[in-house]
């Protein structure tokens, strides 16, 4: 399993290492799929939010759910919260707003001399 490195410790060089490419292609691998697209959309609207009550949201058994919520969890794309038994998540908005940042989008515009 790969390690994911968190976006806001990725430092653009001018020629970005392996590293750099398979932190992103992580996080878009999480975020090629509808259901966890839903998932991440329902997050943003909501804020925190317990399991039992996402599941609730997708009509969808728990086992199921925290299927998909591992993967968005290992990308760092969402935090998991523990109270007491129950488990809330919530987006992770600096992974996000690192996806949706000039930081990415700048590697592939060419550099003019």
């Amino acid at each position: 399993m790969k390690t994911i490195i968190p976006l806001q410790t990725i430092h653009t060089k001018s020629t970005p290492d392996d590293s750099f490419f398979e932190t992103y292609e992580a996080k878009f691998k999480a975020l090629a799929d509808h259901k966890r697209l839903q998932i991440m959309y329902e997050l943003t609207q909501r804020g925190k939010t317990c399991v039992c009550d996402l599941c609730d949201i997708f009509d969808m058994a728990q086992s199921k759910l925290s299927y998909h919520l591992k993967i968005l969890l290992e990308a760092k794309l969402i935090i998991k919260e523990m109270i007491g038994t129950w488990s809330y998540y919530e987006i992770n908005n600096s992974e996000v707003n690192g996806l949706l940042s000039a930081d990415l989008c700048c590697i592939f515009r060419p550099t003019r001399s």
